[in-house]
């Protein structure tokens, strides 16, 4: 299963082909070799293993980060009723 996560796009630098792209308050810089559509700062982006694949709407951007947040939330509550003796 391949999981593509939605990015907002702060920067790009075309001598690198590369953007930074900020996704749930993280940055981190992605390669632009695979996408083919031009982008701007501001956009919102698929981005899977460190390459920009493709644009998409903001809103469905926007509601996909508003669910991996809640994801993450959950799984931090399922981290607190686990018995500390089965913690690694």
């Amino acid at each position: 299963m391949c999981l593509a996560i939605p990015s907002q796009v702060i920067s790009i630098d075309k001598s690198k082909n590369t953007a930074i792209v900020e996704t749930l308050g993280v940055q981190r810089e992605a390669s632009l070799d695979l996408m083919q559509d031009e982008i701007k700062i501001g956009e919102y982006v698929l981005l899977h293993i460190g390459y920009i694949m493709s644009k998409i709407d903001k809103e469905d951007a926007l509601e996909s980060l508003k669910l991996y947040q809640q994801m993450i939330e959950n799984m931090e509550d399922e981290e607190e009723y686990v018995d500390p003796l089965y913690r690694k």
